[in-house]
């Protein structure tokens, strides 16, 4: 089997037809899909017969299912990139979700169930849509809801995507309530310290482990990052199941023209875990004279604005979510991005996107960063002086070959991995 970015491509000897035959384009089906488009050539074969490669390339019938259709996280920019890019490989897609915000558009056709939105067990009967829609492939993204995964598991076409530690930490993202990294495997006695109630721990700690019960059971999983794998594996998921797929910059305009003037950026939900406080606390200790543009929303949004409001020095700039037209411009303007994870990041897709544009990073050493930082402006996790200093060597550079992380090497490793999960259930 040999593989292009836009198809599965397989070889075939078969005998062509005399010189002169013209080239042409066959779809055929073999009892249903997926369909094959066969090219067939002509050789100088001089009225005889003889045998030569023939390509077939294997045009798939792909599901996707997630919790919800947005563009809010790079989780969702992620499967919103994928699915535009099979769309323009020819792969038939579908996208099926719980819910629908009303900003963004899918690039294929979408249905609607309303179960896929839980994250607690509750009913929801896909196989309606899977009847309709006939898929060769299930692809399961940001489902949550255990009896969706119990389902996907039980079927041998099914590949899911993990993108965040709900499989396998009921806490706070590997990150402990003490303030620590926590690298244990999943256990009711190592998870407990972590939890306040204990009738919620039992809750929160059952869904968990159903979660990663149905992970076990999945065919073939893909994740971000090989801190992401290493996590799965130790919670019992047989390691050549994992494949580490990373993500790709996708939406993104590096034409844009800046919306002012230089800064320092933040982007990513405001929340503890991603450590905004940090990032505003290493800022100041920088000593920059730049302004510190937060693009993002979150719970401790309104407490960062209060605080830009009363704080002294450069400004800080607060402009909440913001769409994928307004971070290009956002990002031609910052001389430094800052990424202080709290939680282990399980890869840190904001990192990538400001390389592409020529960014440096200033960010932690945190789950997954360390896998495509090149290591200037890294520093060890929870450090915030050093932070400061990364902050402050980062705006007097600039990275003059920015790399692009297209999606085609994303695109070709799931449609290897498509092409495994689907002779899985050939006859």
């Amino acid at each position: 089997m040999f593989r292009s970015f836009g198809a599965v491509v397989l070889v075939e000897p078969i005998p062509l037809e005399p010189e002169g035959a013209v080239a042409q384009d066959l779809l055929i089906g073999h009892d249903g899909p997926p369909f094959y488009r066969r090219r067939r050539v002509a050789g100088d074969v001089s009225g005889s017969l003889r045998t030569e490669p023939l390509s077939w390339e294997l045009f798939m019938r792909i599901l996707h299912l997630a919790d919800r259709l947005t563009d809010r996280g790079g989780a969702y920019t992620w499967m919103l990139g994928v699915l535009g890019g099979l769309r323009e490989e020819g792969h038939d897609v579908r996208l099926g979700v719980g819910s629908v915000e009303g900003r963004v558009a899918a690039p294929c056709p979408v249905d609607v169930e309303l179960g896929l939105a839980s994250r607690t067990p509750a009913p929801v009967d896909l196989d309606p849509l899977v009847r309709a829609f006939a898929p060769d492939v299930v692809h399961v993204h940001n489902l949550m809801n255990p009896v969706a995964l119990e389902w996907a598991a039980g079927r041998r076409d099914a590949l899911l995507t993990v993108q965040d530690h709900r499989f396998f930490c009921p806490g706070r993202g590997k990150w402990t309530l003490d303030g620590h990294e926590c690298r244990e495997p999943l256990a009711r006695e190592t998870c407990a310290p972590c939890f306040e109630s204990d009738s919620y721990l039992q809750e929160i700690h059952a869904l968990t482990e159903r979660r990663l019960a149905a992970a076990r059971r999945m065919t073939a999983i893909t994740v971000l990052s090989r801190y992401m794998r290493e996590e799965l594996v130790n919670g019992g998921v047989a390691p050549t199941r994992v494949s580490v797929v990373p993500p790709f910059v996708h939406g993104l305009d590096h034409d844009a023209v800046p919306d002012g003037p230089p800064c320092v950026l933040f982007v990513g939900r405001l929340a503890a875990a991603k450590g905004v406080e940090e990032a505003v606390e290493a800022w100041r200790r920088s000593g920059v004279d730049l302004p510190l543009v937060v693009a993002g929303t979150g719970p401790l949004r309104e407490e960062l604005r209060a605080q830009a409001s009363r704080a002294p020095g450069p400004p800080i700039d607060v402009l909440g979510w913001v769409d994928r037209v307004r971070l290009s411009s956002l990002y031609r303007r910052a001389r430094a991005l800052v990424l202080p994870s709290r939680w282990q990041e399980p890869f840190g897709i904001a990192g990538i996107e400001a390389f592409s544009f020529g960014v440096p990073v200033a960010a932690w050493e945190s789950g997954g960063v360390s896998e495509w930082h090149p290591g200037i402006g890294l520093v060890p996790w929870g450090d915030v002086n050093s932070l400061a200093q990364a902050i402050a060597g980062a705006v007097t550079r600039r990275i003059v070959l920015p790399p692009r992380f297209p999606l085609e090497e994303t695109l070709g490793r799931l449609l290897v991995l498509y092409g495994g999960v689907r002779s899985e259930t050939s006859p």
